[in-house]
């Protein structure tokens, strides 16, 4: 592909002003999505250090197809919707909803090590929050309850902090599973073990994925989540005791 290279860049009609809004709309998307984000979510491999330990997960193919069945199995079935909820009921401070959605979190983690990875995720998220400063942002009003949320109603809350209130929560659903995806392919490639263009394909595939799996998400019910995935929990589980492991349990 040949560019132009020898001819002056021309802001389109409008594309100045339209910038700053463009920013407030990327920007903390971008930011949440990075793995720079100090939540610890490097440190987990979901299960898919279990995974490589069994043979189930042994090249690039099969930890393609672990990830996208769990993307498409799990996220999509339940967190993602419950994340777009929860943005919404922060932004209208609607506890007892909070309150049921942080519950439902806590009770599908079928496992020791899962439980654990949500709710210390939950902790340096809040704790990531409150590290910024905002004037617009205080835990005070928060019931008890809510004062150490799960990954998923924490980072529902940051999108509520950080993004403008006429951004959809929907938009925030691309951080989330970005961001996941970025990990557990950085833990494919610490684990199975695979080479850097090999976790890009990876991740090529999966963003490919993502839209579908945000897609499906936004069109369930709340009675109609789901999490299960009995694979998932018996590794994770096995995890907890593996004699030899680079992640945490």
């Amino acid at each position: 592909m040949k560019l132009p290279l020898d001819r002056p860049a021309v802001p389109l009609a409008g594309e100045e002003a339209a910038a700053p809004a463009l920013a407030d709309a990327l920007l903390p998307l971008m930011w949440l999505a990075s793995p720079a984000l100090p939540v610890g979510g490097f440190s987990y491999s979901e299960g898919l250090e279990a995974a490589v330990e069994t043979g189930r997960v042994r090249d690039e193919a099969s930890a393609a197809d672990w990830l996208a069945d769990q993307l498409q199995l799990g996220l999509a079935r339940a967190e993602l919707g419950l994340v777009a909820q929860a943005v919404e009921a922060w932004r209208q401070q609607d506890w007892p909803t909070l309150l049921r959605l942080d519950q439902w979190v806590r009770s599908t983690r079928e496992t020791a090590e899962l439980r654990l990875q949500s709710e210390q995720m939950g902790r340096s998220l809040l704790e990531w929050l409150k590290s910024l400063q905002r004037p617009d942002f205080s835990l005070e009003p928060l019931p008890p309850a809510l004062q150490a949320p799960t990954y998923p109603l924490a980072y529902a809350l940051a999108l509520a902090v950080q993004l403008p209130a006429s951004q959809p929560p929907a938009h925030g659903l691309y951080a989330y599973a970005f961001g996941w995806a970025e990990n557990m392919v950085q833990a494919a490639i610490k684990a199975v073990p695979l080479g850097q263009g090999a976790g890009q394909r990876i991740l090529q595939r999966l963003c490919a994925e993502i839209p579908a799996a945000i897609s499906r998400a936004l069109r369930q019910r709340e009675d109609e989540r789901q999490a299960f995935s009995p694979m998932l929990a018996i590794l994770s589980a096995r995890h907890e005791t593996q004699y030899s492991r680079l992640f945490r349990s």
